[in-house]
């Protein structure tokens, strides 16, 4: 059996010998297999990389797996599925408030990990059906998560690219720091004013260095962004 379009998944968790049996028995079905027992490069494998879902342990050292959620949660809405030996309400509960999508408890059967997995991503699939949108020489291909100048790719991280999603499907429409951080980050994670401000400035400046000419997101003072169609 082959996973659903070679589903790029992230397993975290400081045991290595489970580690290789979840890249064995996920490779065998198909599924692109990156394997962390260190938390300390999870950051910036979330950045580079982009996965659609993630199984991360509590349990880590160091680094509490629940720490290591929420800065996940800072940077990409990727499902996160929780599993670990603690089968405590206040771990689930701790887990699911924080940004987890699903909290699965060990030991488990991986037919039904995987099941679990492919609901997480099929949910968010629907949510944000692949589209190509595009507004003369920009395209913005939600499928591949790639933003194009022409012949220029650009370089966004996830959260980046999906801010500039976002805004493009409703162009012309205002958004405020709130429901940007709603409809773009969907989970409880405590971000105020001034990092959402950075983020949208940084995604401004590299639309900015891909397309000089034209400004695609627009700051509408005391009410929030919009983007620039040359209808809206």
């Amino acid at each position: 059996m082959t996973g659903h379009k070679n589903y790029k998944l992230l397993f975290i968790d400081d045991d290595t010998d489970f580690l290789q049996i979840c890249r064995d028995f996920f490779k065998e079905r198909g599924y692109t297999v990156t394997c962390l027992s260190d938390a300390k490069d999870v950051l910036r494998s979330v950045t580079s990389t982009a996965f659609d879902c993630i199984v991360l342990d509590v349990d880590l050292p160091e680094w509490d797996g629940f720490d290591v959620c929420t800065a996940i949660r800072a940077v990409s809405s990727v499902p996160i599925i929780f599993l670990s030996v603690y089968t405590e309400e206040e771990h689930r509960v701790r887990g699911l408030s924080i940004g987890g999508d699903d909290y699965v408890c060990k030991p488990c059967s991986f037919l039904e990990l995987e099941a679990r997995i492919r609901l997480r991503i099929q949910r968010r699939t629907e949510d944000f059906p692949p589209e190509l949108l595009q507004f003369g020489p920009l395209k913005i291909d939600t499928g591949k998560r790639e933003v194009w100048y022409g012949e220029q790719k650009g370089d966004f991280s996830r959260i980046e690219f999906e801010i500039i999603a976002f805004l493009a499907r409703h162009p012309g429409r205002v958004f405020s720091y709130e429901q940007l951080h709603d409809r773009v980050w969907r989970e409880p994670v405590n971000l105020g004013r001034h990092a959402i401000q950075a983020r949208i400035s940084e995604v401004r400046r590299k639309l900015h260095f891909l397309c000089p000419e034209k400004e695609y997101i627009e700051t509408i003072r005391g009410q929030g962004y919009r983007f620039v169609s040359e209808e809206s």
